[in-house]
């Protein structure tokens, strides 16, 4: 199992074998479940609006709750999370394991990561237990994904990651000004930027690191984008079929609304990871 903000609806999720415990998204004081009470869409259009969207981490009775169902019917639980350096979400899964005195039945795991690679952890882990592995082959895969995928994201404006204080407005109008973008990237758990580039250049640049990594090494590739944006996602797909990366499998996920709250509409990223067939 994992958590929402693997951004894969929970129905998606539950065909391709994992279960998905929701962070909670707050509008107006009001407080929504992260995949299952809200589409995106309305996130996105209440943040345009000028809007402000909270985010809080899945509570300790919601694991408890999940943990007891399924170890009913199965003889334990990988449960695989969004880094602990972002949310609580990982403790407080750990403290549900805890408080049911799960034993070695439980593995929670600290993947490090979130949204695309978090859901490419979790299925890497689905694998290893698939193929007959055990909690600690789940939790190596898990690993691997850390360190094989490639995964960077970009932001069409400097708004919303301003609005949520991880800009200052200096820094917001100095990058207008420029036309510069940050280009983001997981590193010891968080997301940082790892560079500037124009505006323009943003999706290029990204896809040139891509091909840098991986030269004609047969990769997976996953698309995500904040947002239902037809032409976007078009053009997305295009510039990926374009580029010199030989792609064994595709994906394309949209953005939830619990890592949507912090990066805003438009937001998109691409990962990439060698392909295991």
């Amino acid at each position: 199992m994992t958590d929402s903000t693997c951004d894969l609806p929970a129905e998606t999720a539950r065909a391709l074998g994992l279960r998905v415990v929701p962070l909670r998204v707050v509008i107006e004081g009001r407080t929504f479940l992260d995949g299952q009470d809200l589409d995106p869409e309305a996130v996105y259009d209440h943040q345009r609006r000028g809007g402000t969207v909270a985010t809080a981490p899945a509570p300790q009775e919601a694991f408890e709750t999940l943990y007891r169902e399924l170890l009913a019917t199965h003889d334990g639980v990988v449960s695989v999370h969004l880094s602990g350096e972002l949310s609580d979400t990982v403790r407080h899964a750990r403290a549900a394991a805890g408080a049911l005195n799960a034993g070695e039945r439980v593995h929670v795991i600290d993947s490090g990561l979130a949204s695309l690679p978090l859901a490419e952890a979790a299925l890497a882990a689905r694998d290893a237990l698939w193929r007959g592995g055990d909690a600690a082959s789940a939790q190596a895969a898990v690993r691997r994904v850390g360190e094989e995928a490639l995964a960077e994201f970009t932001v069409p404006t400097l708004e919303y990651l301003r609005r949520g204080g991880r800009l200052s407005r200096a820094q917001e109008l100095v990058g207008n000004v420029l036309g510069l973008r940050p280009v983001l990237r997981f590193d010891g758990g968080r997301l940082r930027a790892v560079r500037r580039v124009k505006a323009d250049d943003a999706l290029r640049d990204i896809l040139a690191r891509l091909e840098e990594r991986f030269g004609d090494e047969p990769v997976a590739v996953t698309v995500g984008h904040a947002g239902r944006d037809p032409i976007r996602l078009a053009e997305l797909r295009a510039a990926l079929g374009a580029s010199r990366l030989n792609v064994a499998r595709g994906r394309v996920q949209l953005l939830g609304p619990a890592i949507g709250a912090h990066v805003g509409p438009g937001t998109y990223g691409v990962m990439a990871r060698p392909y295991e067939g």
